[in-house]
């Protein structure tokens, strides 16, 4: 038996990961990648951030999160009044990702979901782990945002980058 495989995996972990999803041909529901994209332009010079967006969140995300000590997960909320702006601790089940909600999104991986396979996989866990919404108005074909949504991405981006700076300090 190989003793490297009875061994969890260990990563050189990067600081922080901003892990938005959406579909930027949904109205609102491209405010995830959109927030990314400003993400990735405002902390470009700092090695300690990554930042990654995706459609949807999918189980291979799973090493990336193993490979980050902080995880800020960024997407709409169909549950939440247009343009409101929340920022949540994601639960994490150890065992993996039983009772999870999936509501929040319009996608089917969540974030507690994530984690759980993160511990599963790679017997990781962030040290912390936050998911930033802002409350969708339409999820039509299009590629603009609603008014509240277009008026909350100033709030949205503060709060994205005060989290992520309070991620760097820990």
């Amino acid at each position: 038996m190989n003793s490297d495989l009875d061994e969890p995996m260990h990563f050189e972990k990067a600081n922080c990961l901003v892990l938005a999803c959406g579909n930027t041909l949904r109205g609102d529901d491209g405010v995830g990648p959109r927030l990314a994209e400003w993400a990735a332009h405002r902390f470009r010079d700092d090695s300690n951030v990554r930042v990654l967006a995706r459609q949807q969140w999918t189980p291979d995300l799973a090493e990336e999160i193993a490979a980050s000590e902080s995880v800020l997960f960024v997407d709409s909320s169909i549950d939440s009044a247009p343009g409101r702006v929340n920022l949540v601790p994601v639960a994490t089940h150890v065992n993996g990702p039983e009772g999870a909600t999936h509501g929040s999104s319009t996608h089917h991986i969540d974030p507690t979901d994530l984690l759980g396979l993160t511990h599963s996989l790679y017997g990781s866990m962030s040290a912390h782990a936050m998911l930033l919404t802002v409350g969708a108005g339409s999820t039509e074909l299009g590629e603009t945002f609603s008014d509240p949504v277009e008026a909350a991405l100033p709030r949205a981006r503060g709060v994205l980058e005060k989290t992520v700076l309070r991620f760097l300090e820990n």
